[in-house]
């Protein structure tokens, strides 16, 4: 009677993973130790001031915030948009994935 041997996933080894985690914390920190004193500002507010040098009689009036949250209650927001998109994203393929190795059995 033969057996049949399910192919296990290839498992990071400890060390591959600690490096990893150390390059993804370097790579966070340096730019906030190189560079002094920066801001780090967001797209948005580069392109309000790109659009305002080019163009400095336009008028954004025409638009306005409905809401506009106190803090960093908007990052906080964005963070859980951001977090809630990955989770749907990976489902999706996750799913797929599932599906296709499924229909292959």
């Amino acid at each position: 009677m033969a057996t049949q041997l399910h192919k296990q996933p290839k498992r990071f080894s400890p060390p591959v993973l600690i490096a990893a985690i150390a390059l993804i914390i370097l790579l966070t920190t340096v730019p906030l130790v190189i560079v002094k004193n920066s801001d780090f500002g967001g797209t948005d507010n580069l392109a309000a001031d790109t659009v305002t040098a080019l163009a400095p009689e336009y008028d954004s009036g025409w638009i306005t915030n409905w809401w506009e949250p106190a803090g960093e209650t908007e990052s906080a927001l964005f963070a859980l948009q951001a977090a809630a998109g990955g989770v749907l994203i990976g489902y999706f393929f996750g799913y797929l994935q599932g599906k296709k190795k499924g229909s292959s059995k």
